[in-house]
């Protein structure tokens, strides 16, 4: 895995286009490179319920990255810029985990400027209703847009 050079920074956060905050590339990004690993506290399942379960009852926004292990990572705290990279159903970037860590890389070529986005593929642990659906709405407007962050149930 290709990683860029630490000297040269290699993407900013600003607004964007999509929702909120975005990350966009500064430089010219290769196919393959690791960009920036997804930090934050390592805490339970039980504790990320306990902790925002009441406040993102009605808000699908949410800085939270399951891991297979039943452990999540909360970029609440201590988190880092790969907070704000946003869903895209026709992502450039694609997440590797590896343990207890996330790390994002580069599926593809990404230009300058262009906005670094993956899939979040978000998983509710039950039926995908149209009501879910919309309650997590996608707005990447990608041609393949499939109008939902949700992913395939698994």
């Amino acid at each position: 895995m290709e990683q860029l050079n630490r000297k040269r920074r290699s993407y900013s956060v600003r607004n964007s286009p999509i929702h909120g905050r975005g990350v966009f590339a500064l430089v010219p990004i290769p196919k393959g490179t690791r960009i920036v690993e997804y930090k934050g506290e390592l805490i339970t399942d039980d504790e990320a319920d306990r902790r925002y379960a009441d406040v993102h009852e009605h808000s699908p926004h949410t800085m939270l990255f399951s891991l297979e292990n039943n452990l999540v990572i909360d970029a609440t705290r201590r988190g880092n810029s790969a907070r704000w990279i946003n869903h895209s159903c026709t992502p450039n970037c694609q997440v590797e985990e590896e343990g207890t860590r996330i790390f994002i890389d580069a599926r593809r070529d990404i230009r300058p400027e262009e906005e670094l986005t993956y899939d979040y593929n978000l998983q509710l642990g039950e039926r995908h209703t149209r009501a879910a659906k919309r309650a997590h709405a996608c707005f990447c407007g990608t041609r393949r847009c499939r109008g939902t962050m949700l992913g395939e149930r698994v």
